[in-house]
């Protein structure tokens, strides 16, 4: 699906047993490029195993977490960095367009397009019961897949650069989410998925 909205508003997407709303373009005081290269150069990328199944795996892209709480996922605990002046801005934007307060940001660089995410839920338990995430993208577009647990639907949207895609109510009990790999080429690109740690 690929999406259009209103310049300064989320627009909501119908999908069942869930909440999801999108924004073409997240207002920042620098562009999409500025932001990318900082947050490329910035940050001190990390390649972490998980452990998926029972086996332990080297994930197919880079992460940093920061915030002010630690977060544990597939087996892997994330000790946060602190905010960035560069983060706390982006933060605070992404709060002024969600009406929600986030308290930490997941960053994953995708380095190409052999680069991935599995399909997974964002449900641990220190997220809470009906977890808000928002999810902010810049480079090159990926589709992001969204499945159903139930029924198997699935609803493919493409993320650009600059969009901001926000998860609430039960998107997380209902629904998988995640990112394959491409057999065409591709750009890099930073995703930041903003949380609250409970």
């Amino acid at each position: 699906m690929d999406l259009f909205a209103s310049p300064d508003s989320l627009t909501p997407i119908p999908i069942e047993d869930g909440e999801l709303a999108w924004l073409a373009q997240l207002p920042l005081p620098y562009t999409n490029a500025e932001v990318l290269a900082r947050l490329i150069a910035e940050t001190p990328w990390r390649a972490e195993s998980v452990f998926v199944y029972g086996k332990q795996h080297l994930q197919p892209r880079l992460v940093a977490w920061y915030g002010d709480a630690s977060y544990t996922y597939s087996g892997l605990r994330l000790e946060p960095l602190p905010w960035t002046p560069l983060l706390a801005t982006i933060r605070d934007a992404v709060q002024d367009v969600c009406g929600h307060r986030f308290n930490s940001v997941l960053l994953n660089r995708y380095r190409n397009e052999r680069d991935s995410m599995g399909m997974h839920s964002d449900d641990e338990p220190e997220l809470g019961p009906d977890p808000i995430i928002a999810s902010l993208s810049f480079g090159a577009s990926r589709r992001f897949i969204l499945r159903h647990k139930r029924n198997k639907r699935s609803l493919p949207l493409d993320l650009h650069d600059g969009s901001l895609l926000l998860m609430r109510g039960q998107t997380q009990q209902h629904w998988v989410h995640g990112i394959h790999k491409s057999t065409r080429p591709m750009g890099e690109r930073v995703n930041l998925t903003f949380r609250y740690i409970v």
